[in-house]
């Protein structure tokens, strides 16, 4: 069966600096009517640091949407007329003060696709040499270096609840796990 959905009619009713919000009317397949909210984002990365010494680099910072402090894997907004991985190395920087002498695209994948076309980037970054952190004048990011160990038993403990940040520690516990079979 096709379960694809046919738009009828869009409309734009919200122009942010960082999302816009339309209202879709689809036809679905039974030939019924239905309307669908839209928050159409420009793309994003994420960031998973691994220093030397098996840590990770995260960020911990206040989410209003949420109202809580998360401690998230550094990512950002794709500006326009950059690439992927020109916004990895630039948030990266901006949000930390850390630099890559190797940033590894890994996979994409849609952040929230129930009501919202944001894709997000997903990078590694290692060979990092410490730096200052410049963030934009309206984050106020806390740097925070965790083993990934550690990291993974948080995830396990329901205290991580950022999904990008636990996709992003699950993938790190599997490169280490992956490096240190190669060492032996």
């Amino acid at each position: 069966m096709n379960y694809e959905e046919k738009t009828m009619k869009s409309e734009k009713i919200y122009e942010g600096k960082i999302v816009n919000l339309r209202i879709d009317t689809v036809e679905l397949p039974d030939k019924k009517y239905s309307k669908r909210e839209i928050v159409e984002h420009p793309g994003s990365v994420g960031i998973i640091p691994i220093t030397d010494d098996g840590c990770m680099v995260l960020v911990k910072q206040f989410r209003k949407p949420v109202e809580k402090n998360l401690l998230e894997i550094p990512a950002g907004k794709i500006e326009i007329n950059e690439e992927p991985r020109e916004t990895a190395l630039r948030e990266l920087d901006e949000e930390t003060g850390y630099n890559s002498n190797k940033m590894e695209y890994l996979f994409e994948f849609y952040t929230s696709p129930g009501f919202s076309n944001e894709k997000m980037y997903l990078f590694l970054a290692t060979e990092l040499s410490e730096g200052e952190a410049n963030p934009e004048n309206d984050e106020y990011i806390e740097i925070v270096k965790i083993k990934i160990e550690d990291l993974v038993d948080m995830v396990n403990r329901g205290e991580i609840n950022d999904s990008k940040t636990i996709v992003g520690i699950l993938y790190a516990e599997k490169y280490i796990n992956q490096k240190n079979k190669d060492f032996e």
